[in-house]
């Protein structure tokens, strides 16, 4: 299955053949279009310490929402990373993301016992195969069963050219370390959720949305079982271009004005909860068709083929202007009414903040972005509940999601409960060189280093 290649997508603990006993501790590593990060974990029982935490710039243009590019560059920013932070276990785990380098979906399949499942599976990958490259590497594994006497099963498979993988390897064996295994970020995740948040969130649905410098994964998951994922191309890096574009400033600038100053005004996240057409349409979002870099057209999607998410709701009848005045918001305003309108200031208009100082005119500039951001996220609750399902709270990770202020926005337009996600947390912070601050204040940007190190703590 794995065409020959020592290495392949590892979608469980040590999948490497020449690895004779679990690891204790490893380097877990994500490597991002924009920083690098890696967090030394070591197992004390069934506990776990980070010993190390480094995050180094990413060589610009070496990585993209494609994968890597510059290996040779990527290699030496990870080598210098090591060295820094002090990290010295020998084996280490590095996700793969990327369009171009990874596939991953969750599959229902009927119920079968291994042997038919392996076959099942190899005919599934087959055809399911988007890269122009022929020469693959694959994975995948049955989730846990919530329903034992179902008639069905749920499996996630993970598909990369082997080029990608090579890229990869390369990039770890120049930074000094034995490759342990590659992974898929929402299977990473799908880890520190479950090690840090399963006391806390037993047996609720949780929808982590980790928004990168390219790309944003929307993964749900249930007591650590991925339900869905789903990648869109929408970024930190998109907040970045609109501020410099709107403020007229550079994008180095506009990155620092985007982390020093940037926030969401709370009347911004009161009028997104108190507005019913905060998006032009009642309970719906905007009307654009989500990236999908691996869909066709054909038949209608297997139910959890996330991949190929249907489109928004049957096409209707345009909305009418929005009216503050009329019993029915959606209903058209009569000529008198409009003309009697009250002063702009009284009518709740989303993209405006109430304040104009620096933190709101960069608000001002993102907002678009915001609202389409936030449309997405809200576009897989909708889909994921067209199945059946419910999501009890999301959790915000990545570098993207740390504007102060985002979690109301969202809770508030969207109607579920939101917070910041800490993969920190029932960690020991142990090793010599962190510095406590620096790891409370970039903890979400270390979700995906953290749950590559947490394999030692899987089976």
């Amino acid at each position: 299955m794995d065409n020959g290649s020592k290495i392949r997508i590892s979608l469980r603990v040590r999948f490497v053949p020449n690895m004779a006993k679990k690891l204790n501790s490893v380097l877990g590593i994500d490597i991002g279009a924009q920083n690098i990060k890696i967090a030394e974990i070591r197992s004390q029982g069934r506990e776990a310490a980070v010993t190390a935490l480094g995050m180094i710039a990413t060589p610009e243009g070496a990585v993209d929402h494609t994968g890597v590019y510059n290996s040779d560059a990527v290699a030496a920013a990870l080598k210098q990373c090591i060295a820094d932070c002090g990290a010295t276990v020998p084996n280490a785990i590095v996700s793969i993301s990327g369009q171009a380098s990874v596939l991953v979906r969750t599959l229902e399949v009927p119920r079968m016992n291994p042997t038919e499942l392996k076959e099942h599976m190899q005919w599934e990958i087959n055809r399911n195969i988007p890269f122009a490259e022929s020469t693959v590497v694959s994975d995948f594994r049955p989730l846990q069963d919530t329903d034992p006497n179902s008639p069905n099963m749920d499996v996630v498979m993970a598909i990369s050219p082997q080029s990608a993988i090579d890229t990869i390897t390369e990039c770890v064996k120049r930074a000094g370390k034995q490759l342990a295994a590659i992974d898929v970020e929402p299977m990473a995740l799908a880890r520190s959720v479950q090690f840090s948040f399963g006391d806390v969130f037993p047996n609720e649905t949780i929808c982590i949305v980790d928004m990168g410098h390219k790309t944003t994964s929307i993964d749900i998951y249930q007591n650590g079982k991925l339900l869905m994922p789903r990648q869109v191309p929408l970024g930190g890096e998109m907040l970045t271009k609109a501020i410099a574009d709107t403020m007229t400033v550079s994008l180095q600038e506009a990155e620092g004005l985007k982390r020093t100053k940037a926030s969401i005004p709370e009347a911004a996240a009161d009028m997104l909860g108190a507005s019913p057409v905060a998006f032009g349409v009642p309970g719906a979002t905007q009307d654009f068709t989500p990236y999908n870099p691996f869909g066709e057209d054909g038949p209608a999607p297997p139910p959890v083929m996330v991949e190929e998410t249907p489109a928004s709701a049957p096409e209707a009848a345009a909305p009418a202007p929005y009216n503050p005045f009329a019993e029915d918001p959606a209903a058209p305003a009569p000529e008198e009414t409009v003309a009697m309108a009250p002063p702009f200031e009284e009518v709740p208009i989303v993209a405006e903040p109430v304040v104009e100082d620096d933190s709101g005119r960069i608000y001002n500039a993102m907002a678009p972005v915001l609202e389409e951001f936030v449309a997405e996220v809200r576009r897989s609750v909708d889909y994921f509940r067209s199945r059946g399902g419910e999501v009890n709270r999301i959790l915000l990770a990545g570098g993207g999601t740390q504007i102060p202020g985002l979690a109301p926005y969202m809770a508030k337009s969207i109607g579920i409960e939101c917070d910041k996600y800490d993969p920190m947390r029932r960690l020991n912070l142990s090793g010599k060189r962190i510095i406590p601050d620096f790891a409370a204040e970039h903890s979400q940007e270390f979700a995906i280093a953290v749950g590559n190190g947490l394999h030692i703590l899987f089976d």
